[in-house]
């Protein structure tokens, strides 16, 4: 169940927020059970939590729930047990913190664990013995161990119950911790003679929902106390012996048993006559048998009436009579006395006069009476008398012994008795023994039983219970009193020793002990000391000391001297994981009787724990754009000390753009001090040190890693401001001219430069026509060849780029200098050379040496030296006549011209440059030796039949190529048609469906007539004769050899290199043709012509007036792509082509119409 939800914010920076959230849930909810909608709670969207990688951060404790961030849940990871995570502290919460990252926000959330009745009463153990002695008075205490219930509240343990409850009651004593302590009191007085054993079970019940409970099982032992006096099985026991029986015969067996046990059990026998000598005459045994001890007389006594008592430890007793009566055995012969006649009394004798001494003569007889004879001679007379003696009180009572020793326990029960030693008067009827007095009279009476023979038997019977604290020893008088006059008695002491019962239990000096112990502490240390006295005496007041404390680790710290009470240290102690402890101390004595004592020790703190550094939220990576105060880190501080020992001051390194701030208690923030740059430092180590305020102190630190990202920051530079690079002409396109470099300080696809050509444009030409840059590279490229004559220099800007978002640029200018190479032949200006005119200059035979006939103008197009010219006769009519200026080409005669030098010189002059190699150009200079123009016109009629001849040359050379053309085309045809009627049978074209697959060569255009032609792009057409369905398949077969040259050009021929054809045989010739036109139309009634491009088509144009410059026009889509469309090929003269390889590509689709 989802409980309330607390929620408050707390801004501690700008990019940090510290907000705190409450849930409560009961224990042991499953696994996945939502907790709480977290996200929701904390006023966040599902999508910053995915974004900010938020986590929960428990520190080191275990991990129970589970963030879920798709859904913005939080939910139970594993069960919770309550009483496992906080015991029985309330209330139990589970504190931690989420933490999101990007900008860094740390939520405290708190979810309190709320009790369920998971947990019974248990008690440690399950059973309890206890020995108790009978002689425990009602009200006695004993010390039951408490039960423990984990859960709390209610839930709780509540109360105890005991059953049976005949002997003893509960009760319980709430403690100030808030637990109970649980005491047995007796409230009925126990008999081990009617019950020795007793089994009790106390249950404990706690108050939840079920109601829950444990028990124990109680064993008393009732330990027995001398409570129980011995008991004759006969009052009186009877007997006959012979007088003549020898000494040591067994005359009878008194028996007498004691209800009691053990030493309190055992019965001895004593004779209690006294004043009578029997004692001598007879004795008993231990096991109560009565021995004749002396000879017996039966004229003496024929009788005998013998008091035994039978006595136990505890001195308790009982008494009987036995009866002896004495056989008469013939062993006297009759005696005769001659009584002497002297024996007389004067007849005048006083009143008074003793005659003899009757008591003596008649012991306690009555009455007691002195019979004789008077006897008279001369004569003989005889006369009886009859003389009775009166008793006077002359004989006072008295005792055999003059004290008498009791040693009876304390439990001695009320009513017990205690036979007396009787008193003994010689005098008879009132003037004997009346009566027994005893003094003082506090605990006992005494009790007369008339025998039967008129004797008293005299009991002392315990009226008080005796109490050893109070009076471990008693002395009374007991005083037998005579009835004569005067009045006369006899006395006896009476001591009496009070054994001890156990009937205290100990006491401790103090209910509540206190101690204090430093966590450092070594074991054997002793805690404090207890003390509990016991008023017994002996064995009952000996005390034994013990700890009960039950399902928790003070067992395991401290341990108790069972004799003395002292409380020493066994353990570990360590102040952060408990402070206090409460040990329960027991006093307990031999009989049972126990008390009870609280000592609480207090572990006092000693600094040792060093700070506990906990990173709870950290960036490895900050972005160099980081503002100053941006979280970097979330550091917890723990120092589990306590006072000054648990302060803790933190701090960091100096000189790095990082401070460490206090947001709260323990909290810290690791922020920037300042602005970032990756370029200067791109990674930081920071060391987080921090220091307890203890003496010595402790510290501990941590090292933070922290890696700055880049940002695009910084332009590219470039290595230099400007470039120049050169580059002879005629290069190779393509050809390399040199590198650019720029360089980008900052970091991965920020710092990847890319090279970009600026729009700009070369005398209206578009730079990118001239050169190319790598993008990659910077590497310059030619795209064509460059020609000094046209262009000696051009300057373009290139611009280097990084690969940030927004990217950075900057430009640098390029200067290209076109180097030049002697590539070009002197040109000559002047003669003009015309093809149907002849010029001639005149030499006037007159003219002298050294006459200027003209001058050779020539140009190279070239610089520099390759622009250097010479001028040198190569051929003459006349060497010797003319001599041509080496520097200023100017012909001058040599010597005087003469009537014999023809009319008609020819000079060829040769024109060179100085370049390497040379070049060179020739020049035919007519000269006309005359003085007159007929006569030079006459000399050159000759060149007119020279020009026909010529002509005639070049019509029959025209004719011989059209007759070989012809017969070339026809053996053509027939090859055609026989391919054509194979693939007609094989019917492969026409279910064939494989794609067509274009290729493209590189594309360079000369547009400045340098020699340079474009590559031709070359088509195989296939046709088929249905004349329903045509499918025409436009594909190249690759590039064909052409050779292309302008009548009127006076440059190199080129050879395109190119793949070779597959018609091509090694020994074909190459064959070169001149069209004038030619159109090519499809005559099918329907056709569908597919054209092979992947891109766009190339048209070849070449301009009769042009000088060689050759142009390729690109187009997306040609109005040849039509299915019906004809095909157009325009060839303008003079245009020089493949003659072979077009009119092969043409006739593979037939049927063709030409016009």
């Amino acid at each position: 169940m989802k409980g309330q939800v607390l929620l408050f914010f707390l801004v501690v920076f700008p990019r940090f927020v510290f907000g705190q959230v409450s849930y409560s849930i009961p224990e042991e909810m499953a696994k996945g059970s939502l907790v709480g909608y977290i996200a929701q709670d904390l006023g966040l969207d599902v999508k910053r939590l995915q974004a900010g990688r938020a986590r929960i951060h428990t520190g080191d404790n275990a991990e129970y729930l589970q963030l879920n961030k798709e859904k913005g849940l939080l939910v139970i990871k594993e069960k919770i047990d309550r009483e496992a995570l906080c015991g029985q502290t309330t209330p139990c919460a589970l504190h931690f913190q989420i933490a999101l990252e990007n900008p860094i926000e740390i939520f405290p959330v708190t979810v309190v664990i709320t009790d369920i009745n998971d947990n019974a009463p248990v008690f440690e153990r399950e059973e309890r013995r206890f020995e108790i002695s009978e002689s425990a008075v009602v009200g006695s205490k004993f010390m039951l161990e408490k039960a423990i219930d984990p859960d709390i509240g209610l839930n709780g343990l509540q109360s105890y119950t005991l059953k049976p409850n005949d002997n003893f009651i509960l009760k319980m004593n709430s403690q100030s911790d808030g637990g109970k302590k649980v005491e047995m009191i007796l409230q009925k007085s126990l008999d081990r003679e009617k019950q020795e054993y007793a089994s009790l079970f106390l249950t404990a019940v706690d108050g939840g929902e079920p109601q829950r409970s444990g028990t124990m099982q109680i064993h008393i032992t009732v330990l027995d106390v001398n409570d129980n006096a011995p008991v004759f099985t006969q009052t009186v026991y009877k007997a006959e012996i012979k007088e003549n029986s020898v000494n040591g015969t067994v005359i009878t067996k008194v028996s007498a048993s004691d209800a009691d046990k053990g030493s309190n059990g055992e019965v001895s026998y004593v004779i209690g006559n006294s004043m009578r000598g029997l004692s001598n005459v007879f004795v008993i045994t231990e096991d109560g048998h009565l021995v004749l001890n002396a000879p017996l007389d039966y004229e003496k006594a024929q009788k005998y009436e013998i008091y035994v008592e039978a006595v136990d430890r505890g001195g308790l007793s009982d008494s009987s009579k036995v009866i002896i009566d004495v056989g008469d055995i013939n062993d006297n012969s009759p005696v005769i006395k001659i009584i002497s006649s002297s024996i007389s009394i004067g007849e005048n004798s006083p009143s008074g006069t003793v005659v003899a001494v009757m008591k003596a003569l008649c012991g306690d007889t009555t009455p007691c009476a002195v019979h004789f004879q008077i006897v008279l001679e001369n004569p003989m007379e005889f006369y009886s008398v009859t003389v009775e003696i009166t008793d006077i009180n002359d004989n006072p009572p008295t005792f055999e012994k003059n004290e008498i020793k009791f040693i009876i326990s304390e439990s001695a029960v009320v009513g017990a008795i205690f036979d007396l030693e009787r008193a003994v008067d010689l005098d008879v009827g009132t003037n004997t023994l009346q009566s027994y007095v005893l003094k003082p009279s506090d605990n006992f009476m005494l009790k007369l039983h008339n025998q039967a023979d008129g004797t008293k038997n005299v009991e002392m019977v315990l009226q008080k219970p005796l109490d050893r604290e109070k009076n471990d020893f008693i002395a009374l008088v007991l005083t037998a009193v005579d009835g004569g006059e005067p009045q006369m008695s006899g006395t006896m002491q009476i001591f009496i020793s009070v054994l001890d019962a156990n009937d205290n239990a100990p006491v401790f000096t103090q209910q509540v002990y206190k101690g204090t112990v430093s966590e450092n502490a070594t074991k054997g240390t002793t805690v404090t000391s207890v003390r509990a006295s016991d008023a017994d005496h002996g064995l009952n007041g000996k005390i034994t000391y013990s700890i009960t404390n039950t399902l928790d680790d003070v067992r395991h710290m401290f341990e108790i001297n069972d004799e003395n009470g002292e409380v020493k240290l066994i353990g570990r102690l360590d102040y952060e994981k408990k402070r206090h402890f409460q040990i329960n101390v027991r006093a307990r004595d031999n009989g049972g009787l126990t008390d009870s004592c609280k000592v609480i020790v207090d572990v006092v703190d000693i600094n040792d724990n060093e700070p506990t550094i906990k990173i709870m939220s950290k960036s490895t990576i900050i972005s160099e754009s980081a503002k100053p105060n941006t979280v970097v880190t979330m550091i917890n501080i723990q120092d589990p000390d306590s006072d000054e020992y648990g302060k803790v001051q933190c701090f960091i390194s100096d000189n790095i753009p990082f401070v460490l701030k206090s947001t709260s208690n323990n909290f810290y923030t690791l922020v920037t001090d300042s602005d970032l740059d990756r370029e200067r430092a791109s990674e930081y180590n920071i060391t987080v040190t921090c220091s307890d305020e203890g003496v010595p102190s402790l510290s501990s630190s941590v090292t933070l890693t922290l890696q700055i990202s880049d940002i695009n920051d910084n332009a590219p530079v470039f290595e230099r401001s400007s470039y120049e690079a050169y580059i002879v002409e005629n290069n190779t396109p393509s050809l390399s001219i040199f590198t650019v470099k720029a360089t980008d300080a900052d970091w991965n696809q920020n710092a990847r430069v890319s090279y970009i050509l600026e729009d700009s444009s070369v005398n209206g030409v578009p730079v990118s026509s001239y050169v190319s840059v790598s993008a990659d590279s910077g590497v310059i490229h030619a795209v064509r060849s460059f020609d000094y004559e046209q262009i000696k220099d051009f300057h373009f800007r290139v611009r280097a780029q990084d690969g940030g978002s927004p990217p950075l640029s900057s430009n640098v200018t390029v200067k290209i200098m076109i180097q030049d190479q002697n590539d070009n032949p002197p040109q000559v200006l002047y003669p003009v050379q015309t093809g149907g005119s002849l010029v001639a200059e005149m030499v006037p035979r007159s003219a002298d040496v050294g006459y200027l006939v003209t001058k050779v103008v020539a140009v190279d197009v070239d610089s520099g030296q390759n622009a250097w010219l010479s001028y040198k006769l190569q051929k003459a009519t006349d060497r010797a006549l003319f001599e041509v200026g080496l520097q200023n080409g100017e012909i001058r005669t040599i010597r005087q011209v003469t009537d014999k030098d023809a009319v008609k010189q020819r000079l060829t002059v040769i024109v060179e440059d100085n370049g390497q190699p040379s070049r060179s150009a020739t020049v035919v200079v007519n000269v006309a030796v005359a003085d007159s123009f007929p006569e030079v016109l006459s000399e050159f009629t000759e060149l007119t039949h020279d020009k026909e001849y010529n002509d005639n040359l070049t019509f029959y050379l025209v004719l011989a190529l059209a007759v070989v053309s012809f017969l070339f085309i026809t053996c053509l045809v027939v090859i055609i048609s026989v391919k054509i009627y194979r693939w007609r049978q094989s019917r492969i074209l026409y279910h064939s469906n494989l794609p067509v697959i274009p290729y493209y060569p590189p594309r360079y255009s000369d547009t400045l007539g340098t020699g340079t032609l474009p590559h031709v792009y070359n088509y195989e057409v296939c046709r088929t004769t249905d004349s329903r369905k045509s499918d025409c398949k436009f594909g190249r077969a690759g590039s064909q050899n052409v050779l292309i040259m302008d009548p009127s050009s006076t440059g190199t021929m080129q050879r395109i290199q190119s793949e070779k054809s597959i018609l091509d045989e090694p020994d074909s010739p190459l064959e070169v043709g001149y069209f004038s036109f030619i159109s090519v139309a499809n005559a099918g009634p329907k056709s569908d012509c597919k054209f092979g491009r992947a891109g766009s088509q190339n048209v070849l144009i070449m301009d009769p007036s042009s000088t060689g410059t050759m142009q390729r026009i690109q187009s997306e889509k040609s109005i040849l792509d039509e299915p019906d469309s004809p095909l157009e090929v325009r060839i303008f003269q003079p245009f020089k082509i493949n003659v072979k390889k077009l009119i092969l590509d043409i006739l593979f689709s037939a049927p063709w119409t030409a016009t």
